[in-house]
């Protein structure tokens, strides 16, 4: 199973650069491949239309036109640009007595109206072309003019350079829904679920389902919506992810199946979610996590616009152990480094209390994070704020040590440490004259998690100041694997949960793991990151009914009702 949420991937990918903007008006409905072959879309059936905007070039010269769009401005009365979805095209607003009713229209119509135009597609007189239009070389002889519908004075310019709030775009969605940016955003997301859809349908023989949107409450999970029935007592519940249905359909033999998924989940207290969104849920049975992996690799690679550097595969994967050890999180941004170094050894016999409490105690460790350049961009308030979100959000201790710059906010455990550990220290963590070493001690979980949320910390403060570390236009994409299979409940340590779900198949190693030490199994559970954000996930399943109903019997104490286990004993 495997699961791709589509807002996430596409927000990276929703911001073109200025070198394929106009690109990007001009050919993103060309590049769409339908059936076996590549061919043109026909954008201009069944409409008043002849052609679109943005399409017109010097090739088009002399052809009798009709075209239909947003008075983008206009200019002396000489000149208007018409808008559309495609693009932008010149209009030259006729000037003689006898297209004195052409000339009411197009110049009293207020900017944003919608017009519709006839005329002849004519070469602009030399000189005046403009080379960053792409029809930027001719311009429009307005022989008839009708306007469709004027507009009213507008809250907000329809231009992507005028700044809107949130708020204002929102209540007038419908006029933000002009601007390039979210036409662009929208058109993406069609081709890119087109193109998923042809790789595994065309390619790969999938089957493409929808599954009900009204149904019965899923055990464990996210939160669920309730939806009110007429029946007084019964509800329903919005789908959080199709589980129930996809168990079903692997078991009535559909062993590859795919679905364009609504989900709902009632998390609305959790800052990185939203309470509906698109996934691209994925099954298939007789399949191993390699198999799945390549799958996807596949399929985003196939699905990738074209106008971005291409995809390579295969992905480069992680442990959970590693991703937690070096970036504090188990979904790490790759784009920079300042990673997490232990140097627990350096102070095996240091005389500093508050390091040796922490090495005292079990999973007890010291690492730390080298902010590069930190002396030159970072000032005195910031680490102190550092340090109070590390006390404020994780009651964890974090001593800033300057090792070879001279400031007089440096830590009292900098001022302890002797000259051979302050030479490893700065071979181990290559340490530089501007480097500012931000420490802390205590169980190693905790330590790891307050230091990968400072390392983001960091990052968000040194861009700020102008240095960059995350390149906005690489995609880092990672898998991260090999997730324990159980976590110990928060508020019972002594008794065991599924850190994921419990139908999750522990990884094979393990296996003998499972009767004598489960908590350090290992699962086949497996997450897609790209850039610092989990945008897809999903594991192999337990399909074992004697090992299912172990897992939930005896070591997560389910009460078993029904066939609930049978039917997920059965899917991969």
């Amino acid at each position: 199973m495997f699961s791709c949420w589509l807002s996430r991937l596409c927000r990276g990918l929703s911001t073109p650069t200025g070198r394929i903007t106009h690109r990007i008006h001009g050919s993103l409905s060309r590049r769409l491949m339908l059936g076996s072959r590549r061919r043109i879309p026909e954008l201009s059936s069944f409409v008043a239309r002849t052609n679109t905007c943005g399409e017109l070039r010097s090739s088009h010269v002399g052809q009798e036109v009709t075209l239909c769009g947003w008075i983008q401005y206009r200019r002396q009365n000489i000149f208007l640009v018409l808008r559309d979805f495609h693009g932008l095209v010149q209009v030259l607003i006729p000037q003689d007595e006898s297209a004195a009713s052409v000339k009411k229209i197009l110049c009293e119509a207020p900017v944003e109206s919608v017009v519709q135009v006839s005329g002849k597609v004519i070469s602009r007189p030399p000189g005046q072309e403009n080379p960053k239009m792409p029809t930027g070389e001719i311009e429009i002889q307005v022989k008839s003019a009708e306007l469709l519908n004027a507009c009213k004075k507008l809250p907000f310019e329809i231009k992507d350079f005028m700044k809107k709030t949130e708020a204002l775009r929102l209540q007038y969605r419908y006029l933000d829904l002009r601007s390039f940016q979210m036409q662009h955003n929208l058109r993406l997301r069609s081709q890119m679920v087109m193109k998923m859809r042809e790789y595994l349908c065309n390619l790969h023989g999938f089957v493409d389902i929808e599954t009900p949107t009204l149904c019965k409450r899923t055990p464990g999970g996210a939160k669920e919506f309730i939806i009110p029935s007429r029946e007084p007592g019964k509800f329903y519940c919005l789908p959080q992810s199709p589980q129930q249905f996809k168990q079903l359909l692997m078991v009535g033999g559909l062993d590859r199946y795919f679905q364009v998924a609504r989900c709902y989940r009632d998390e609305g207290s959790r800052p990185d979610r939203q309470p509906e969104f698109t996934q691209i849920d994925i099954e298939m049975s007789f399949v191993d996590q390699t198999g799945i992996r390549s799958l996807i690799e596949g399929l985003l690679q196939y699905s990738w616009p074209r106008d971005k550097d291409p995809v390579a595969v295969p992905f480069p994967s992680m442990t959970f152990a590693e991703a937690l050890a070096s970036y504090g999180t188990d979904k790490p941004d790759t784009r920079f480094g300042m990673k997490i170094v232990d140097i627990s050894d350096v102070f095996r016999n240091t005389e500093v209390e508050y390091l040796q409490d922490a090495l005292s105690k079990p999973q007890g460790t010291v690492k730390a994070i080298c902010i590069s350049e930190g002396t030159k961009y970072l000032k005195r308030k910031d680490i102190e704020s550092l340090r109070k979100f590390a006390a404020d959000h994780f009651n964890q201790e974090v001593l800033p040590v300057f090792l070879k710059a001279n400031r007089n906010w440096n830590s009292p455990v900098a001022k302890s440490i002797m000259e051979e550990q302050r030479s490893e220290l700065i071979r181990l963590m290559d340490i530089q004259e501007d480097s500012v070493v931000l420490l802390t001690a205590g169980e190693h979980r905790k330590v790891c998690s307050v230091l990968g949320k400072l390392r983001l910390e960091c990052a968000d403060l040194l861009e700020a100041r102008g240095l960059v570390l995350r390149d906005p236009a690489l995609f880092s994409f990672l898998w991260v694997v090999d997730f324990p299979l159980f976590l110990p409940k928060e508020e019972n340590p002594g008794e065991l949960e599924s850190a994921h779900h419990p139908f999750t198949a522990p990884h094979p190693s393990d296996l003998h793991l499972l009767y004598t030490e489960p908590e350090q199994v290992r699962s086949q559970h497996y997450d897609l990151v790209l850039n610092g954000s989990e945008i897809g996930g999903g594991s192999i399943r337990i399909h074992d009914a004697e090992l299912q109903h172990y897992v939930l019997a005896t070591l997560l104490k389910h009460h078993l009702c029904g066939t609930w286990w049978t039917l997920n004993g059965h899917s991969n």
